[in-house]
């Protein structure tokens, strides 16, 4: 009887094979790392801008001296310096973040809410009511956005109450969009049809069965939105329709800083960075769990 083979398998360049169950831990350890990164980031940002500002030892962001004015990064009391007013960029740059996040948080906020239910009503309900109702959406979406969004902030006059009102009136139609579609995905769902079968009552159905099934779907969009909504913020601010002076944000903060750009280039790179790091956190931190969503 010819004697058995029990050697190890021959490996290509001498390299062993990876486990199945090894290829499956780095898989989701990764996919792990690219939701705690971003989520790492955006939760550094909140404890900077709504803490930093009481915990660090710096000014206030307004009635700075100007014999100070346009001081470099590193003077003593200023670690990023201070801008053409005398005001520390630190300061300014933290809470112009809280004005951001929280413009963002409010607008979005309320999309979930009003758009989520109207979105949710539209799939449930179907036929004529759902006709309508998008028809009406699709109105208000094909409107150019950024040119609707400075007249809204002519008309309404420039403060934080109207650049919220103005950016949430673009919010609804876009999340009643997703509501609905992943609504009526839902409605296909064998559960679903069996607690329309069972006599429960629509609202019931709505709040036990289709909100929370849509809720995550909704949950990814919003970290979309908050960078969609910050970019919208900034622009505003910058075309001085939005969060006006003294307040800082970091929209009105470039637009002060280009009018010093070639003395003081820096005060242009600050609120720049600040912009850029926490839009490319907020849109990784939805894409990735979208992503994480969609594989499951």
């Amino acid at each position: 009887m010819a004697a058995t083979d029990t050697s190890a398998p021959e490996t290509t360049a001498g390299v062993a094979p990876v486990a199945p169950d090894a290829r499956v831990k780095r898989s989701r350890l990764r996919r792990r790392l690219l939701i705690w990164i971003p989520a790492g980031m955006v939760a550094l940002l909140f404890v900077a801008c709504f803490a930093g500002p009481a915990v660090l030892p710096i000014p206030r962001p307004v009635g700075g001296d100007v014999l100070e004015s346009a001081l470099p990064p590193g003077s003593p009391g200023h670690l990023l310096g201070t801008d053409v007013n005398g005001n520390d960029v630190l300061s300014r740059l933290l809470h112009g973040g809280r004005s951001s996040l929280v413009v963002a948080i409010v607008v979005n906020a309320v999309g979930l809410l009003v758009g989520g239910v109207v979105g949710a009503l539209s799939g449930y309900l179907g036929g004529r009511a759902d006709s309508i109702i998008m028809r009406v959406l699709d109105v208000l979406i094909a409107f150019p956005s950024l040119v609707i969004l400075i007249v809204l902030a002519q008309v309404l006059g420039a403060s934080i109450s109207s650049t919220i009102l103005a950016l949430t009136a673009f919010s609804i139609p876009a999340v009643s969009r997703i509501a609905r579609g992943a609504t009526l995905h839902v409605m296909s769902m064998p559960f679903l049809q069996a607690a329309e079968l069972s006599g429960s009552p629509g609202w019931r159905i709505l709040l036990r069965h289709v909100i929370p099934n849509i809720a995550p779907q909704l949950t990814t969009y919003a970290m979309l939105g908050m960078g969609l909504v910050i970019v919208a913020e900034g622009a505003l601010s910058f075309l001085g329709l939005g969060i006006p002076q003294p307040r800082p944000s970091w929209g009105n903060m470039i637009y002060d800083a280009q009018q010093s750009l070639s003395a003081a280039p820096l005060l242009v790179l600050w609120p720049t960075l600040a912009l850029l790091v926490t839009v490319l956190s907020f849109n990784l931190l939805g894409e990735n769990l979208r992503s994480e969503a969609s594989s499951r």
